[in-house]
C-alpha cells in the first residue's frame, strides 16, 4: 500500500490540462480562464464625479459665487469646456467637464436660481475619480483562475465579450455489480439502490467537469468491456467497484485485456483502500472503491484534485484547514484514517459511528477529520487538520 501523498503525486503524473475553447463571457461563469485577458477599455474612461454635486471651474473659495451653465449625468455628458466661474450640475459617474477642477457636494452649496454660493465649510476633495483609476487599457487578468462573479464583472467592464477558457472535462462514470439498480427500479431482495454514482456526479459538476453516466456494468466480462467501449472520447474514465480482489472484481483484469497500464493498487487510508489508478489506451482512469462512503470520500480527495488538474489550475490536494478538536480521540491504526465530522462551535467532533456503510450518519457530516497514520491519542483543543465536505 501506498501513501496518499504518493498516491495523489501518481495520479498528477498521468494528467495535463485540456484544451481551450472561446465562449461568451455570460456562459463563462464557474469556468476556468485559459490566457491572460487585457483590458481594451480603461475604467472609468473619462474622469469621472464621484458625487452628486457641481462641477467648478475656478477657485472655490467660501463664498464664491458660480454660474450654472448645463448638467451632465451618467451617459449625457455636457458638451464643451467650462470657463472660470461656471459650473454644470452634476450626478454621480458622470464625466467630468474639461476646466473643471472639482466637484462640490450639493450640501455644501447654497442654489440661488441659476447660480450656486459656496458654503463657508468645504472639504478638500475633490470628489473626481480621475480615468483608468479602476485599471487602465492593457490592464491584465492573469490565467489560470476560475471565474467568479465579480472577475465576469471586471472582464465586461474591460470591454471583453469573450473568454478562452479551459475544456470542460468529459468524465465517464461506469458503476459495476450484480448487486446495483437504479432508482426507481424495483430491487431484488438481494440488490441494492446505486448510491454513490450520485454524489460524485454532482462533485463532478460542480467543480466543472461534465459527467457522463454509463449504464451498470453488470458482474460479467462481455458487461465490462461494453461499458468501456461506452466511455470512448472520455478525458477521464471513473469506475466504482469491481477494484478488490474478489471473484467478481473484474475492472483490473478487463481493464488490463483492454490495455489499461496500472500505475497503483491500493492505498494506506480508510475509507477507501481499494483504489486503482492508471491509463486505458491513453485516458486517465480512476477505480474508485463500490462502498459508497469510501467512493465519496476518494472522491474528495483524488478525482476532485483530479478535475482541477485537467482544468489547469495546477496539482494541488485538497486544501486541508485546521481546527481544535471538540472531544477526545483515541490512538489512530497504520492506515491514514478519514473520520466523518461535524463542524461545531467547540470544534471538530468526529461523528459517533464511523461504520463506512452509514450514509445517514455521512449525510450529517460537513467534514472528514484527518487521522494521520499511527497518530496518537488526541485531547479536547488540540489542533487537527480537516477537510470540509
Amino acid at each position: 500500500m501506498i501513501s496518499v501523498d504518493e498516491a495523489l503525486a501518481q495520479i498528477f503524473a498521468l494528467l495535463a490540462p485540456l484544451g481551450a475553447e472561446t465562449v461568451p463571457l455570460a456562459q463563462a461563469a464557474g469556468r476556468v480562464l485559459a490566457h491572460p485577458v487585457r483590458a481594451a477599455r480603461a475604467q472609468p474612461p473619462f474622469p469621472a464625479a464621484s458625487m452628486d454635486g457641481y462641477a467648478l471651474a475656478g477657485d472655490p473659495r467660501p463664498g464664491a459665487v458660480f454660474h450654472i451653465v448645463g448638467e451632465a449625468a451618467a451617459g449625457r455628458a455636457f458638451g464643451g469646456s467650462l470657463a472660470p466661474g461656471t459650473a454644470v450640475r452634476i450626478l454621480t459617474g458622470a464625466p467630468v467637464p474639461e476646466g473643471a477642477t472639482r466637484v462640490v457636494m450639493q450640501e455644501d452649496v447654497h442654489l440661488q436660481g441659476d447660480r450656486i454660493v459656496l458654503a463657508a465649510r468645504l472639504d478638500g476633495r475633490t470628489h473626481i475619480r480621475p480615468a483608468g483609476v479602476d485599471f487602465g487599457i492593457g490592464a491584465e487578468v492573469a490565467a489560470p483562475r476560475r471565474l467568479r462573479p465579480a472577475d465576469l464583472a471586471l472582464l465586461a467592464a474591460m470591454n471583453i465579450a469573450e473568454v478562452s477558457v479551459t475544456r470542460r472535462p468529459d468524465v465517464a462514470l461506469i458503476a459495476t455489480g450484480d448487486e446495483l439498480v437504479m432508482p426507481g427500479e424495483i430491487p431484488r431482495d438481494d440488490q441494492i439502490i446505486a448510491s454513490n454514482i450520485f454524489a460524485l456526479r454532482a462533485m463532478i459538476e460542480a467543480e466543472g467537469g461534465r459527467a457522463r453516466v454509463l449504464p451498470i456494468a453488470r458482474d460479467t466480462a462481455p458487461a465490462l468491456r461494453m461499458a468501456f467501449d461506452l466511455a470512448e472520447g472520455a478525458d477521464l474514465i471513473v469506475t466504482i467497484g469491481g477494484a478488490s480482489v474478489g471473484d467478481h472484481d473484474l475492472v483490473a483484469r478487463i481493464g488490463e485485456e483492454l490495455g489499461l497500464r496500472r500505475a497503483f493498487y491500493k492505498i494506506a487510508m480508510r475509507p477507501g483502500k481499494p483504489l486503482i489508478a492508471g491509463t486505458l489506451n491513453g485516458v486517465p482512469m480512476l477505480g474508485l472503491p463500490g462502498n459508497p462512503i469510501s467512493a465519496i470520500v476518494c472522491g474528495h480527495l483524488f478525482l476532485l484534485p483530479a478535475l482541477r488538474a485537467l482544468l489547469g489550475l495546477g496539482c494541488h490536494p485538497a486544501a486541508m484547514q485546521t481546527g481544535r478538536l471538540a472531544g477526545p480521540v483515541g490512538p489512530n491504526g497504520q492506515r491514514a484514517h478519514y473520520m466523518r465530522a461535524r463542524l461545531t462551535d467547540a470544534g471538530i467532533a468526529p461523528m459517533d459511528q464511523q461504520d463506512s456503510s452509514l450514509l445517514s450518519v455521512f449525510a450529517q457530516a460537513d467534514a472528514l477529520l484527518l487521522r494521520p497514520a499511527g497518530d496518537g491519542a488526541r485531547a479536547p483543543g488540540e489542533l487537527v487538520e480537516y477537510l470540509p465536505i
